[in-house]
């Protein structure tokens, strides 16, 4: 399936960005016209996303994140948030709720809030290399009154 539209950035891995990545994810997506409620789980997910870039790619330096976000027909999104830091060993048990690297101030939830706000995800990590974290949603479509 090819995208109809498709915007890329990437910026330092800084906590100060992560409103940035959101903000800049929305109104991509707003030209979908998505709910309220279908915008705020999109901007929840690339805040956990991005978050865990910051803390858990780049633990020592600050890297760059990359984000790419697509539209496809019937306003289906797909983000993907790609980071060239440590990578994760064994994404399986990363993905476990609960389960973190980032020491015992971290939840270890930020795989469980994408999955229960996005449509699908999917993480790609080579340690060493990076991570890739691919998220979709389809923004329901209203009908005008």
């Amino acid at each position: 399936m090819r995208a109809l539209n498709t915007a890329k950035f990437n910026f330092p891995a800084k906590s100060s960005n992560e409103g940035f990545a959101r903000g800049a994810v929305a109104a991509f997506i707003a030209q979908c016209d998505p709910s309220l409620d279908e915008l705020a789980d999109i901007k929840t997910a690339v805040s956990e996303a991005v978050t865990n870039c910051i803390v858990h790619a780049y633990p020592e330096t600050i890297g760059q994140i990359y984000i790419t976000v697509s539209l496809y027909e019937n306003c289906t999104v797909r983000i993907k948030v790609t980071d060239r830091g440590i990578g994760i060993a064994d994404v399986e048990n990363a993905m476990l709720p609960m389960v973190s690297s980032g020491g015992e101030e971290r939840s270890g939830l930020g795989f469980t809030v994408m999955q229960t706000f996005m449509d699908t995800l999917k993480v790609r990590s080579t340690p060493g290399k990076g991570t890739i974290v691919t998220m979709g949603k389809k923004i329901t479509q209203r009908s005008e009154t």
